[in-house]
C-alpha cells in the first residue's frame, strides 16, 4: 500500500512546520544547493581552460553545447524514468556519474596536456546525466513538501540557486589560479553530496506501484503520456507557450544587458558589478515571491511582475552609468523570480504524482529548447540596429507578454485559487473534479464527445 505524502497527513487546521525544521527537507535542499555551487565552480573553469589550451572562443562554446545538448537529449527520458522507476535510485546514481565525468576531467587537467575530445565527451557525458536529474527533481519535490509550502520550497530553491552562482564565479576564479584542475574536482565532490542527502532522505519518494497496475507501456508512450496530460490542462498548455517565449526574451536580454553595461563605458569589473546586482535581485525575489503570492494573490503577482520586468527594460536604456543599470536590472530580477515561482507552484500542484515527472521534464524540454533563440535573435539585432533599440524591441516583446496575461485570463483562472487548494487533474478515464474542468455535457446527437471534458488553446492537432 502507497504511504501517504506529507500533505496527506496531519490534521488539517494544524500549520506545517518550517522547512527550515524539516530534516528530508534540508537533505534535499542542501544536497541540491552544494551541486549546483559545484557546477556555478566547472562553469566558469570550463571556457577558462580551454581557452588556455587552445586560444579559441569557438572550441570553447562547444564544450557548453555540448553539455546543454546531452541535457536537452535525456530531459524528457528522465521525466518518464522518474514516473516508472524508483526515484530515490535515480537520485542516487545519477549524481554518481556526473561525479565520474568531472573526476575524469580533473585527472585529465592534472595528467597535463588534455585531449579536447575528452573533455568534450566528458562535458556531454555530465549533461545526459544532468537530464534524467532534472526530470525526477519536481516529482520529489512534491513527496517532500506539503502542498501549502510548495511555492515557498520552489522560492527557496530559485533563491539558493542564484545565490550559488554568485559565490560560484569568484570561488571558480580563486580555484583556477590555485590549480586548473582544482574547479572539476571541487565539482565531482559537490555531486556526492545529492547522492548522500537522497539516501537519508526517509521518505518515500515514489512512484508508487500497486498489485492491480498493470504491464508497464513503453518509455515512448510514457513520454506521449505527459504531453498528453498537458493537453488536458488549459494551465499547463498555456504556461509552456508562455513561459518559452519569455525564457528566450530574458535570455536575450541578460546578453544585452552586458552588452549595455560595456556600451557605456564599464570594463570587466563593472559588468561583475552590475551581474552580482541583478544576481542579489532574483535572491530578494525568490524571498518575495510566496509572501506576495499569499498577500495579492497568484495571477496578480504573476500579471504586476511580467509589467515591472517589461518596465526594467525600458528604464535600463535610459540610464548613463554601468552600476545605474545593474540596479535597474536588479528591480527587473525582483520581478523575475515571483513569475517562475507562480508558475512552477501551480504545475506542481495540478500535475498528479504519477504524471509528475513527464510533465515537468516535456515542459522544461519545450522551455529550454527554444531559450537558445533569445540571446542569438537578440545580438542580431543589436549588431542590426543598435544595442539601445534592441533592448526596446525586447521590452515591447515583454510587454505582449504581460498583455496576453490580461487577455488569457480564462487559461490561467486557477491562480485565482490559493495554492493549497488547487485540485490534481483527474486521471485519463477518471470523472474531472478539479478547478480546470467542466462538467460534462448531456448525451446529444449533434454534440462530438471530448477526449478530455477541458478546453485547451486551440484544436490541438492544428497547434
Amino acid at each position: 500500500m502507497a504511504q501517504a505524502r506529507p500533505e496527506e497527513t496531519g490534521p488539517a487546521s494544524v500549520s506545517p512546520p518550517s522547512l527550515w525544521r524539516d530534516r528530508d527537507y534540508m537533505y534535499w535542499w542542501s544536497g541540491n544547493g552544494l551541486s549546483t555551487l559545484g557546477t556555478s565552480v566547472s562553469t566558469l573553469a570550463f571556457p577558462l581552460l580551454v581557452l588556455h589550451l587552445t586560444g579559441s572562443a569557438a572550441q570553447a562554446g562547444v564544450i557548453t553545447v555540448l553539455h546543454m545538448v546531452g541535457r536537452l537529449a535525456t530531459l524528457a527520458v528522465g521525466g518518464a524514468l522518474a514516473d516508472r522507476v524508483s526515484r530515490r535510485a535515480i537520485l542516487c546514481l545519477v549524481p554518481l556519474v556526473q561525479a565520474v565525468s568531472m573526476g575524469v576531467v580533473a585527472l585529465l587537467v592534472y595528467s597535463g596536456d588534455p585531449s579536447m575530445t575528452a573533455i568534450g565527451a566528458m562535458a556531454l557525458l555530465s549533461g545526459l546525466a544532468a537530464g534524467l536529474r532534472v526530470g525526477v527533481s519536481m516529482p520529489v519535490l512534491r513527496r517532500i513538501v506539503p502542498k501549502e509550502q510548495v511555492a515557498a520550497a520552489t522560492a527557496q530553491g530559485m533563491g539558493r540557486d542564484m545565490v550559488a552562482q554568485l559565490i560560484g564565479a569568484p570561488l571558480g576564479g580563486l580555484l583556477y589560479t590555485m590549480g586548473r584542475w582544482i574547479p572539476f574536482l571541487f565539482d565531482a565532490v559537490s555531486f556526492l553530496f545529492v547522492t548522500l542527502g537522497s539516501l537519508l532522505i526517509r521518505r518515500p519518494l515514489g512512484p508508487d506501484r500497486h498489485p492491480d497496475d498493470g504491464p508497464r507501456a513503453s518509455l515512448a508512450k510514457d513520454v506521449g503520456d505527459g504531453l498528453r496530460m498537458i493537453r488536458r490542462s488549459d494551465y499547463l498548455v498555456f504556461t509552456l507557450i508562455w513561459g518559452a517565449v519569455l525564457n528566450a526574451v530574458a535570455e536575450g536580454f541578460i546578453l544585452l544587458f552586458v552588452v549595455l553595461v560595456q556600451h557605456r563605458g564599464g570594463g570587466p569589473t563593472a559588468v561583475g558589478l552590475a551581474t552580482s546586482l541583478a544576481v542579489t535581485g532574483g535572491v530578494i525575489g525568490a524571498v518575495l515571491g510566496p509572501l506576495l503570492m499569499g498577500k495579492l494573490g497568484a495571477r496578480r503577482v504573476l500579471i504586476i511582475s511580467a509589467w515591472v520586468f517589461m518596465a526594467s527594460f525600458a528604464v535600463a536604456v535610459s540610464v548613463s552609468q554601468p552600476w545605474q543599470i545593474g540596479l535597474v536590472v536588479m528591480v527587473g530580477m525582483v520581478s523575475m523570480v515571483p513569475m517562475n515561482v507562480v508558475t512552477e507552484s501551480y504545475e506542481v500542484r495540478l500535475v498528479p504524482d504519477q504524471y509528475q515527472g513527464r510533465v515537468a521534464a516535456t515542459s522544461r524540454f519545450f522551455v529550454q529548447g527554444v531559450q537558445w533563440i533569445g540571446p542569438l535573435g537578440a545580438g542580431i539585432l543589436a549588431d542590426a540596429v543598435g544595442v539601445e533599440r534592441a533592448v526596446l524591441v525586447l521590452a515591447a516583446a515583454m510587454a505582449l507578454l504581460a498583455i496576453t496575461l490580461h487577455a488569457a485570463r480564462r487559461y490561467v483562472k486557477v491562480l485565482d485559487i490559493p495554492l493549497a487548494d488547487v485540485e490534481e487533474l483527474p486521471l485519463p478515464g477518471a470523472v474531472p473534479t478539479g478547478e480546470e474542468s467542466r462538467p460534462a455535457a448531456p448525451p446529444e446527437d449533434d454534440v462530438p464527445a471530448t477526449a478530455t471534458g477541458t478546453t485547451t488553446l486551440g484544436d490541438p492537432q492544428q497547434r
